[in-house]
C-alpha cells in the first residue's frame, strides 16, 4: 500500500510589475540552456529524412523519455525527419525523431568548431 503525504496545493498571486521581479526576469532573459549538464556525451550516426542512406557524425549529450538533444556540425531543419544510430556494443539502437528546435551552441569551445544544438522529439 502507498502512502503519499497530502500536499496542500495554493494560489499565490504573483505581482508582474513588481520592481525585483522585473529585474530577475532582466537578467535572465538571454539565457539558453541546452540540457547538457549531468550527462555523458555519445557519438551517434544522424540520418536527415527517415530513408537516408548516408549517416552524418553527431554527438548525443542529453535524453530523456521522448526528447534527446544532439551537437552537430552540420544544420538540420526545424520539422527535418531525422533517424539516429546509437551503438551500444555490437549492437545499434535507432531512436526516429523529428527536429523540434535547434541553434547556435552558445558554449565557446562549440562555437570555436561550429557547432549547433538540436532538440529532438522521439517518436
Amino acid at each position: 500500500m502507498n502512502h503519499k503525504p497530502r500536499t496542500k496545493v495554493t494560489n499565490i498571486r504573483v505581482d508582474w510589475s513588481d520592481p525585483k521581479l522585473e529585474s530577475l526576469l532582466r537578467r535572465s532573459e538571454n539565457w539558453s540552456l541546452d540540457n547538457r549538464g549531468g550527462h555523458t556525451p555519445q557519438d551517434v550516426e544522424v540520418y536527415l529524412g527517415w530513408s537516408a542512406t548516408v549517416g552524418r557524425s553527431a554527438r548525443l549529450v542529453w535524453e530523456r523519455d521522448q526528447s534527446v538533444v544532439v551537437l552537430t556540425n552540420f544544420p538540420i531543419a526545424k520539422g527535418e525527419h531525422v533517424r539516429l544510430d546509437k551503438h551500444l556494443g555490437d549492437s545499434i539502437r535507432t531512436l526516429w525523431g523529428v527536429a523540434v528546435d535547434g541553434r547556435e551552441s552558445n558554449r565557446e569551445e562549440d562555437r570555436e568548431q561550429g557547432l549547433h544544438v538540436y532538440w529532438l522529439q522521439i517518436r
